[in-house]
C-alpha cells in the first residue's frame, strides 16, 4: 500500500493520513461481487478515470474528462458494450452520466470488472458523492462532496481504492464515523 491509495476502513475511507467518512453498497462487502447485488466488491481496484460535470465545476485534476450531455455507462450484462462508457441512444441497460441531480459530477473510475467485463460480474465501481450520510449505495463508495473534490484534486491515475474483506461488516452506515473538515 502506499500513501496515494485510498484505505476503506471500519470508520471511513482513509487517503493521504485522513479519514473521510463514507457509505458503501448496501450489501456491504463482497467477495463474488454480482450484477444487481447492491455489494461493494473486497479487492485492490485502481483508479482509472476520474470524469466531471463541466457546466456544474471547473477540472478537478488535469487529467480529468469532461461528462458530455449523452454520456452514459452500460450496466447491461448481454450486451457486448457492458461495463463501457457508452453514448446515448442506447437502447441497452445503462446509468445516465450527466444526471439531473449532482449525484455523479464528480466521478473517480475503479476497474473493477473492466476493460474486459466479466459477464453478471458488476458493473464498474466508481467514488462519488453521496446522497446524504449513511444513505448505502448499489455497491460504489460515497463521499461527502467537498471530501470527494479535496481527494480527486490529489489523486493520481493508478492509485488504488482497497477495500478489505470483512464478514461482519454489512451495512454502508458503518462507515460513517466523522473526519476532518476540508
Amino acid at each position: 500500500m502506499t500513501p496515494n491509495d485510498l484505505l476503506l476502513t471500519p470508520v471511513g475511507l482513509r487517503f493521504q493520513g485522513r479519514l473521510h467518512p463514507c457509505t458503501i453498497g448496501r450489501g456491504g462487502i463482497s467477495m463474488a461481487k454480482r450484477e444487481g447485488d447492491g455489494a461493494t466488491p473486497a479487492g485492490c481496484h485502481r483508479i482509472v478515470a476520474m470524469l466531471y460535470r463541466p457546466d456544474r465545476m471547473a477540472p478537478p485534476a488535469d487529467w480529468a474528462v469532461p461528462i458530455r450531455p449523452n454520456d452514459l455507462w452500460s450496466d447491461d450484462p448481454d450486451h457486448e458494450a457492458y461495463n463501457q462508457m457508452v453514448r446515448a441512444p442506447y437502447p441497452h441497460g445503462h446509468e445516465v452520466l450527466r444526471r439531473a441531480d449532482p449525484l455523479y459530477d464528480l466521478v473517480i473510475v475503479t476497474d473493477w470488472n473492466w476493460p474486459h467485463a466479466v459477464r453478471g460480474r458488476g458493473s464498474c465501481i466508481f467514488l462519488h458523492r453521496w446522497r446524504r450520510p449513511g444513505y448505502p449505495t448499489a455497491g460504489c463508495v460515497a463521499l461527502d462532496p467537498c471530501h470527494l473534490r479535496r481527494i480527486a484534486a490529489r489523486l493520481r491515475p493508478g492509485a488504488r481504492l482497497i477495500v478489505p474483506p470483512r464478514q461482519s461488516v454489512s451495512r454502508s452506515s458503518a462507515f460513517t464515523q466523522p473526519a476532518p473538515t476540508c
